[in-house]
């Protein structure tokens, strides 16, 4: 992880495709940002032609039963937010506004892999102003059953290591660690796709979720056995995917994190919990820009481009 200056897209990026619960189709733009306006969401497409801003902040989450949704006051919401959040993250770009017409991000091949794509076409810029990041300063440990997940101090950088646990051989137990950085986002994480089971989404059809669900976007198991022809990118593909989620999740700080985070049986709701728990405890973490400690508490100013955007939105 390098301190040095924000960064944005060089360019405008256009994506297309549809949600993996919903399956409504979604145009999503991603556009070049000021300094300082980290990552905003405009919802378009809402009905009486509103739009709407959200923050790609913790404190707007309002679901991760089954994905990250991302949502307002006013009703206006955007699901699956994790893998777009995972590839941002991933490169290092700290600010940019993502436009959807849509109530889902596209699922894509349900990895990160189209997006960092996307984003490499074009690649990035450096902006004049120090990169902020979000320093632990002591240990945050969430349990939620089975489950747990903490966030330690660290020196210097992020370093992940998460471990799953499943009673199917096909998968079973596994664990990675990673210390983050845009190479190793890239090669080791990013093409990870998500993953269920066949008995599993037979039932959320029923009610009315996974809708766009395929062998095009998900790893399928039906009794062990891994319905895909072409097979796994990875060996352990899955728990590479869950580090995938656990890095857009943990994105939703709102700047990159100096510290270590170590979780076991993780998913969405968990890595929120994390996050608020941090959040929660002004002493637990401290905002510094480049080297120097700057200020306590997450305050970032909205750049001129949500500022723009603001001024439109009812």
């Amino acid at each position: 992880m390098k301190f040095g200056f924000q960064t944005t897209l060089a360019d405008r990026i256009e994506i297309c495709g549809f949600g993996v619960h919903s399956a409504s189709p979604a145009r999503l733009v991603l556009h070049p940002a000021d300094c300082d306006s980290g990552i905003v969401i405009l919802r378009t497409g809402l009905p009486g032609g509103r739009e709407r801003l959200i923050d790609a902040k913790w404190r707007h989450v309002t679901q991760t039963s089954l994905c990250t949704v991302l949502g307002d006051a006013s009703g206006a919401s955007v699901a699956t937010v994790e893998h777009l959040l995972a590839a941002l993250a991933g490169l290092n770009i700290d600010n940019a506004l993502v436009e959807i017409d849509g109530p889902e991000v596209p699922i894509m091949d349900g990895s990160s892999a189209q997006f960092v794509d996307a984003i490499d076409s074009v690649g990035t810029v450096t902006q004049a102003r120090r990169r902020r990041f979000i320093k632990v300063l002591k240990p945050i440990r969430v349990d939620q059953g089975r489950s747990h997940a903490e966030l330690r101090p660290a020196s210097r950088g992020f370093r992940l290591d998460v471990e799953i646990d499943f009673d199917v051989a096909t998968i079973g137990r596994q664990r990675r660690a990673f210390d983050l950085d845009p190479d190793v986002f890239r090669r080791d994480i990013s093409r990870a796709r998500t993953f269920g089971f066949v008995s599993d989404v037979k039932k959320l059809w029923q009610a009315g979720f996974a809708l766009g669900s395929s062998l095009e976007n998900s790893v399928a198991l039906d009794d062990g056995a891994i319905l895909n022809p072409e097979g796994l990118r990875y060996v352990d593909e899955f728990v590479r995917h869950k580090a995938l989620d656990a890095i857009g999740d943990l994105s939703l700080a709102g700047s990159p994190i100096i510290g270590a985070y170590q979780a076991y049986r993780p998913g969405h709701t968990i890595n929120a919990a994390v996050l608020g728990a941090l959040f929660a405890d002004r002493k637990s973490y401290e905002v510094i820009e480049g080297a120097q400690r700057r200020f306590y508490g997450v305050a970032a100013p909205a750049g001129r481009v949500a500022a723009a955007f603001a001024a439109n939105a009812d």
